[in-house]
């Protein structure tokens, strides 16, 4: 089976490892922007979603994807511990773009007053706590998703450094049409279609979640330094291995 014709199957029907390999060996140079719009229009039509934190640099990964189809749907997970100005964020961006389908996600409240009653779980169990608010939802949102979009890019951190357009998520596919960008790349794009920088960028939070786990990066840290900032932690979850139930989310 070649990889167009990976769009055929879904579920636990495909061996998303080996359509990975075979969608990066054919379509593993493309640009963002036909990435996107192959992955929608022809890989998997009706069957793709962009995951967006509207966090720090996510305004350039939207805008690639208003420019392909605006009724692409928009994953926003909302933790209900996340900046107001990432909120107010995500509504200019949302009206700038013309995004036609945002769905915002929150976490299952009756999880969370059995787990984080008093909102304190990222002091004492911050996986859990991204668990709860982050990776369960989003596990739930992808339902009925072959794929979907993220904004990780290769330059973020060692962790990231190998990243690869196509990647086998668990059932789905994962993909990152600006694996390959820069930072100047990222500052280029925005300042030629003058997309809105996200509030927190100039008072120095290059990587934004949420408040508690969320600090200021000195000058010449790792860009994701500030997150979750003195643990042995430097992912949410979301891109972590798949789980036992092979969602991958």
């Amino acid at each position: 089976m070649g990889p167009h014709d990976a769009g055929a199957l879904s579920g636990t029907d495909r061996d998303t490892a080996a359509e990975a390999i075979a969608l990066n060996a054919r379509y593993g140079l493309l640009d963002a922007h036909d990435a996107i719009a192959l992955t929608a229009g022809e890989l998997f039509p009706g069957r793709t979603a962009l995951v967006s934190s509207f966090g720090a640099d996510s305004a350039v990964l939207l805008h690639l994807v208003a420019e392909v189809d605006r009724s692409i749907p928009v994953i926003f997970l909302d933790t209900g511990r996340l900046f107001a100005e990432t909120l107010e964020y995500r509504t200019r961006l949302v009206e700038t773009l013309g995004l036609a389908d945002v769905r915002t996600v929150t976490p299952d409240p009756d999880r969370l007053a059995a787990s984080d009653p008093h909102r304190a779980l990222w002091m004492t169990n911050p996986d859990l706590c991204c668990r709860i608010r982050k990776t369960e939802p989003l596990k739930h949102a992808l339902a009925g998703f072959d794929a979907w979009f993220t904004g990780r890019k290769r330059f973020q951190n060692a962790q990231r450094a190998a990243l690869r357009l196509f990647e086998a998520d668990g059932a789905r596919i994962k993909v990152n049409p600006l694996a390959s960008w820069s930072i100047l790349d990222l500052k280029a794009h925005a300042e030629r279609h003058g997309l809105p920088e996200h509030p927190l960028v100039a008072k120095g939070y290059p990587s934004i979640g949420c408040v508690p786990c969320t600090s200021r990066v000195a000058l010449g840290e790792d860009l994701r330094s500030g997150r979750w900032r003195g643990l042995d932690k430097s992912e949410c979850g979301i891109h972590m291995p798949s789980e036992a139930d092979g969602s991958g989310i």
